[in-house]
């Protein structure tokens, strides 16, 4: 994919720290979008502090599984040195699928934040609610909608430039 500039508002002052974090996994979707990937983006936070941060590559490692959210769990277990991730947020830039919420729970992760919903495949509502039966062991606290029409935008403009070049591809 053709790298852009992308009007995006990484200037805009934040409220709160809910919307200072989801800044930073702004900031990371951002990065996936300049790779040629989905734009989304996640960071782990605990005691106010990033202790790590994520972006999809599932193109570019050929992995299914290396969603942002994913990836960030996973380092903040290395960060941790734990696969116990208590007192921690999760900002995620798009509502989580089955698959990163199942991971939420697994982990222990304390609070998840989330921007846009994910009508093909989120699993806070969306699609599926995986949140909403009392787990057997854990339960998360859950924030939706932050920055919502930024996330959207960035997952809309992704989109909609990838179906442009591949009309472009093929004559039309």
């Amino acid at each position: 994919m053709k790298k852009t500039t992308h009007p995006f508002p990484f200037s805009i002052v934040p409220a709160n720290d809910d919307e200072k974090f989801m800044l930073l996994a702004l900031k990371e979707a951002w990065k996936a979008f300049c790779a040629d990937e989905v734009p989304v983006g996640a960071v782990l936070v605990r005691n106010g502090e990033v202790i790590s941060r994520g972006y999809n590559q599932v193109e570019m490692l050929s992995d299914a599984t290396a969603h942002a959210e994913m990836l960030c769990i996973t380092a903040g277990e290395a960060a941790m040195e734990n696969w116990r991730l208590l007192g921690t947020t999760l900002y995620c830039t798009i509502e989580p699928c089955s698959m990163c919420a199942g991971a939420m729970l697994l982990t222990r992760i304390s609070r998840l934040v989330w921007g846009a919903p994910d009508l093909r495949h989120g699993a806070n509502g969306s699609w599926v609610d995986l949140f909403q039966t009392a787990h057997p062991t854990h339960s998360i606290e859950i924030k939706s909608g932050v920055l919502n029409d930024f996330a959207s935008t960035l997952m809309r403009d992704f989109f909609q430039l990838r179906r442009q070049q591949k009309e472009k591809l093929n004559g039309k």
